[in-house]
């Protein structure tokens, strides 16, 4: 069998130089990237929370004002958030097969995530500079 004839895209698709899920490939990677990356910032977020565990306000915000600490916390969340998004992204895109309600779907999924990271990430920010 010739090459050309096993091929799963369509004629058009192979003149434009796009696969059969065009950015599938990109959006495959990215959620095995941040996947990667979730294992040690889970590690460090598990550590600081162990840490700050039993101790008084004072303590928490001295510890979690850290610079290393903030910074660790801001990769975490922003990290996980990102790979968040992606993962319902695909859920939704692979079970709900009405337009508009996935559109709706993935809409409230992009505004969710952006919410839980920028709330996140200010009260991250605000104990990290005591604002």
């Amino acid at each position: 069998m010739n090459p050309e004839e096993r091929k799963i895209t369509t004629p058009a698709s192979r003149v434009r130089g796009l696969g059969s899920a065009r950015s599938g490939t990109q959006h495959f990677w990215m959620q095995r990237v941040t996947a990667v990356a979730n294992i040690p910032l889970s590690i460090a977020f598990i550590a600081i929370v162990a840490i700050v565990l039993g101790r008084n306000h004072a303590a928490v915000v001295q510890i979690l004002g850290s610079p290393l600490v903030a910074i660790l916390l801001l990769l975490f969340v922003l990290n996980a958030t990102y790979h968040m998004w992606l993962g319902m992204q695909v859920i939704i895109e692979d079970y709900v097969h009405e337009h508009i309600r996935k559109l709706t779907c993935l809409m409230t999924n992009t505004f969710f995530c952006a919410a839980t990271a920028f709330t996140s990430v200010y009260a991250i920010l605000k104990l990290s500079f005591g604002v």
